[in-house]
């Protein structure tokens, strides 16, 4: 199986940037932070869409959590792909941990469990969070491929960009890090 990184590691821990040309309109302009890469496929958060559907209270009011009247209404709940769109995922910096939590890199972890929404309600969660519902997806070598069709740039990922709450700057913020304007690019593979 081709890796993706050009050194021959995986992706885990990296930012994905959607190309201009992005043609699934459910990953437009969108940043993925690969939580998992692997020779059986890969797992990401999408951090720069939101959901007006619902927000932190309303979803800790359907999950039966207790909450403070204040602390909580400017939580924002993320897109966080459209696999298991039912299904929380929080990224959050590595100062909460539980027995399900997984750390990715030295900055950031990921938990799936019900305790860190209990915790973030009570204002004893990590620091820096991002809650999703859904999560994206890919089989083995499926992202490979869709690199090499011109679907995705990486970059690393930085706390600071990661966990920013405007999301609507984003894609643009991510594009910087590569040093150019997303403008530049041509969607097409093999032509100049």
């Amino acid at each position: 199986m081709a890796i993706a990184g050009n050194d021959g590691e995986y992706l885990s821990g990296k930012l994905l940037v959607a190309m201009p040309g992005m043609r699934d309109p459910r990953f437009a302009q969108s940043v993925v932070y690969l939580c998992a890469h692997n020779e059986d496929g890969a797992m990401g958060i999408v951090v720069n869409r939101l959901i007006d559907s619902i927000t932190f209270p309303e979803l800790l009011e359907q999950l039966g959590i207790a909450r403070p009247a204040s602390t909580i209404s400017d939580i924002q709940v993320h897109f966080g792909g459209p696999v298991e769109s039912g299904r929380g995922f929080v990224l959050h910096s590595n100062d909460f941990r539980n027995d399900a939590t997984l750390q990715v890199d030295r900055d950031v972890s990921v938990t799936a469990t019900v305790d860190i929404l209990e915790n973030i309600a009570l204002d004893k969660g990590p620091h820096n969070s991002i809650l999703a519902l859904g999560y994206a997806g890919w089989r083995s070598g499926q992202l490979e491929t869709e690199i090499r069709a011109n679907g995705w740039l990486h970059v690393d990922a930085d706390p600071e960009l990661l966990f920013a709450t405007d999301c609507e700057d984003k894609w643009q913020r991510a594009f910087a890090k590569l040093g150019f304007a997303p403008e530049l690019l041509s969607g097409e593979a093999g032509h100049a």
